[in-house]
């Protein structure tokens, strides 16, 4: 029997309910199977600020470094609840970067996945979706301006001031986009750089290296787009992408975008791959204005633990079963309410009931 260590962060907000479907899903996995995954649950995030006085205590550092793989939820609440911790203790500082920086976890997926049967959770016309939706995007997670050099003070004019410094170096561009010629070449064999070369002297060294590894991949389209024009392109023609390869802030924002086209980030897991050691998790917040109301999707949750099946585990017929699992619940007629708009003969269900429908459906 395999074994595997888990570290379990539920989180914040809606964090704890939809890591509880995850892990629901995991266990009818887990019986199918011979293998056994031994969950480590552990504080991490503001939350724990308020209890530990830090957003992840030393216990929860030492089951990461434990662990096989790590499984997180969303963390941070409310703008109120928030400013009553220290700025650079907050935990999108304290802990969500300093995670990626201990584990080098450089290279986020985030899959953009909408079947053209379920197209109408999407706000964009019809003849835009077309086919379908089916992108991945490949961002750069541990460089440029979240991790450059910061600082504040007062100038000589008196006049407050910050300053944040992009910056990168061939490696850490070259192991990036190595990661989407790779996934490219398993897909649809068609790249996207998307830079902003017209301003940034950054943009134009990713440009350069993209264009040098190219040759090692003679078999993938390579395509250059700035930022704002891939924005646009999202919204008017995304069956255009495949995979798309960018730096840090570039990632952060379209794929929340992203998130957008198919209807709800509710909708976005992610894998954050690094040399040793990866985690998943959601590309949303933790909707503090939802929790415990047990409306929230669990879709990008359980979506996070079916990446991690596949990518840490090499369990990639338990994953794509788990896909057509969640597939097969929207298809019956069933979602969550911020899919609401899907139209009168749909079924909104909660939480916890899109869980159990997910695991049933797992199961037979």
């Amino acid at each position: 029997m395999m074994n595997y260590r888990l570290c379990i962060m539920p989180g914040d907000g809606i964090g704890p309910e939809i890591m509880k479907e995850g892990i629901k899903a995991l266990k009818v996995i887990e019986a199918r199977n011979d293998v056994n995954f031994e969950l480590m649950e552990m504080p991490f995030g503001a939350g724990a600020w308020f209890e530990f006085g830090t957003c992840c205590p030393d216990e929860t550092w030492n089951s990461c470094d434990q662990a096989d793989a790590i499984v997180k939820g969303t963390v941070g609440l409310s703008h109120e609840e928030s400013r009553k911790i220290p700025i650079d203790e907050q935990p999108e500082r304290s802990a969500l970067l300093p995670m990626r920086r201990r584990y080098d976890t450089f290279a986020n997926f985030r899959p953009v996945y909408l079947p053209r049967a379920f197209s109408h959770f999407s706000p964009l016309k019809p003849e835009i979706i077309g086919d379908g939706i089916d992108i991945m995007i490949i961002r750069e997670l541990v460089g440029g301006i979240y991790f450059g050099r910061k600082e504040v003070g007062t100038n000589d004019q008196g006049l407050r001031y910050a300053r944040e410094v992009l910056e990168y170096d061939e490696r850490l561009i070259q192991r990036t986009v190595k990661v989407a010629f790779e996934t490219a070449m398993k897909r649809r064999r068609k790249l996207h750089n998307i830079h902003k070369s017209n301003v940034l002297k950054s943009s134009i060294l990713w440009t350069d290296i993209i264009m040098e590894m190219a040759g090692d991949f003679p078999e993938v389209e390579v395509q250059h787009m700035l930022v704002d024009a891939a924005a646009t392109a999202l919204c008017l023609d995304p069956a255009q992408f495949d995979v798309m390869v960018m730096e840090n802030m570039f990632g952060d924002i379209l794929s929340d975008q992203a998130g957008g086209i198919l209807g709800s980030l509710g909708l976005m897991p992610s894998a954050c791959l690094g040399p040793e050691k990866a985690y998943y998790e959601p590309s949303h917040g933790s909707a503090p204005d939802i929790a415990g109301r047990n409306i929230a999707n669990p879709y990008s949750m359980i979506g996070s633990f079916a990446m991690m099946l596949d990518m840490s585990f090499g369990m990639r017929e338990e994953a794509s079963n788990l896909w057509n699992a969640m597939e097969s619940v929207f298809a019956g007629g069933y979602t969550t309410g911020d899919l609401s708009r899907a139209g009168d003969s749909i079924r909104i269900v909660s939480t916890e009931e899109f869980g159990d429908r997910v695991a049933e459906a797992l199961a037979s």
